[in-house]
């Protein structure tokens, strides 16, 4: 066998090694985010010992799914409204503080309203696991105080930005009172303007207890939003706000839901 010159072993030795911390990153990174240990809305259903109001629909026994949507209220929030009222679909806003309910506050009452559950989405959009805890708890406190002056309560749940979360958000989150909600349906809106792409995607990963996440900021949702309704009513799905989704059952503050 022939050797490698010593300068060409040191070399490769070096990338070798490179190459094994870029790895053991790149599984960190996973581990955080794919491995995160969450709950199901069937599970929150079957364990809690809480009772919420089913309201109209007992998820239990019917095919529903919750329409979430983050990061508003925008400019086209009052015609999502419009066509949520008309269908008679309840939705779960994530509500993100700065430009948006500081902006829009006559829509964040109006939403409270119409029977829609308001939730939390941080302040300014920041990456909560690159922050420490008093600027976490600052990210999520700021936006409940601005709900509850605005709708008379505070909000129970909170949607961390980009699903990052660790921890020491979860403890946070569970001293405030808050659980933590992602998702398992996306349409990735915000790459894409194409309305009808939107929807395409939605329709085809929905299953029962969907969670769908959505942005009523972008131009090419709210124009997909009665596609949407009207292909998942089709298949028999019920529309359901995230707690009546967990119901009789409730989310536990500190617990993450998807």
């Amino acid at each position: 066998m022939r050797l490698l010159p010593q300068k060409m072993r040191k070399t490769w030795i070096w990338l070798s090694a490179t190459a094994v911390v870029t790895a053991a990153a790149c599984l960190v990174a996973f581990n955080q985010y794919v491995r995160l240990d969450t709950t199901s809305p069937a599970t929150a259903r079957s364990r809690s010992a809480a009772h919420a109001s089913f309201g109209s629909v007992d998820c239990r026994e019917a095919k529903c799914v919750a329409l979430t949507f983050d990061a508003g209220p925008s400019e086209h929030s009052a015609r999502l409204l419009d066509i949520l009222k008309e269908e008679k679909v309840p939705a779960t806003f994530f509500l993100l503080g700065k430009r948006h309910i500081d902006t829009y506050p006559d829509l964040v009452r109006r939403m409270a309203d119409e029977g829609h559950e308001l939730a939390n989405h941080t302040w300014d959009h920041k990456r909560l696991t690159d922050m420490g805890a008093d600027e976490i708890r600052e990210e999520i406190e700021r936006p409940n105080k601005e709900i509850a002056a605005l709708v008379g309560r505070r909000p129970t749940l909170m949607r961390p930005p980009q699903g990052r979360t660790n921890n020491t958000v979860h403890e946070i989150c569970r001293e405030l009172g808050m659980s933590e909600v992602l998702w398992s349906v996306t349409a990735k809106d915000y790459s894409t303007d194409d309305s009808a792409l939107i929807q395409k995607r939605v329709l085809e990963q929905t299953e029962r207890d969907g969670i769908i996440l959505l942005h009523d900021l972008y131009d090419g949702t709210v124009p997909a939003v009665p596609g949407i309704i009207k292909g998942l009513k089709k298949r028999g799905y019920s529309f359901v706000t995230v707690p009546q989704l967990f119901a009789p059952g409730q989310a536990e503050p500190g617990k993450v839901y998807r």
